[in-house]
């Protein structure tokens, strides 16, 4: 599994997950929609490939995977309100990510999602924060039915404050911070790590180490 595809490769947990990759000594490949990003990239270790999310059908999604061993979905709409950009990038584009690692013969696949996804939303819920979690939510569930060797990775709200190392991960947390940094380290680490085939876990700040903390969720 030397090469690592990531969808929205310019993202800013992504951004952390090229430099994790390195240090496990795969080839993350950034895809992303804007040549200009390029050089930015490439500086922190990854091999760049273009893909415009909304734009590319499956088989570009495939043509982009070429070579790599797994992909990581690691895309979203932003938080510029814009209720569209939640289906046409955080649902569609996880399911032509997944039909494209189908026709790549990609069999491993992890997903960033969010926490809570699954619960009901109370009435009152905004339009745009709505959409997202109902994005969120299919993506996941299509991933689910897949048949790929998945992993979904649904972490609580991302800061940007600097990496702890230590986190917690169960199926059902309560909502709670995490570090962007310590979200990549996580995704870094089930990539390589066969029991985390087929589970889905919560992500939020904790008092476990990345590596033991993947372990008591997997026992």
């Amino acid at each position: 599994m030397d090469k690592i595809a990531i969808v929205g490769g310019h993202g800013q947990v992504a951004k952390h997950l090229l430099v994790e990759l390195r240090r496990t000594e795969h080839t993350p490949v950034a895809l992303v929609r804007k040549e200009e990003y390029r050089d930015e990239l490439e500086k922190r270790g990854a091999e760049v490939r273009l893909l415009d999310i909304e734009r590319a059908d499956a088989a570009a999604f495939a043509a982009a995977f070429e070579g790599c061993g797994a992909v990581v979905f690691a895309a979203g709409g932003g938080a510029d309100g814009n209720v569209e950009r939640k289906r046409t990038v955080d649902l569609e584009g996880s399911l032509k990510s997944i039909e494209g690692a189908r026709l790549a013969g990609i069999d491993r696949f992890v997903q960033v999602s969010a926490i809570g996804v699954d619960r009901p939303l109370p009435d009152d819920t905004g339009d745009v924060w709505r959409a997202y979690v109902e994005a969120k939510r299919d993506a996941d569930a299509a991933l689910r039915d897949s048949g790929l060797a998945w992993t979904i990775l649904r972490p609580g709200r991302l800061t940007d404050d600097p990496a702890t190392g230590q986190v917690a991960l169960g199926p059902d947390l309560e909502p709670g911070d995490v570090t962007r940094a310590d979200v990549a380290a996580v995704l870094a680490a089930v990539l390589d790590e066969p029991a985390s085939v087929g589970r889905q876990w919560d992500l939020v700040g904790g008092s476990a180490g990345v590596r033991d903390a993947i372990a008591a969720a997997v026992d």
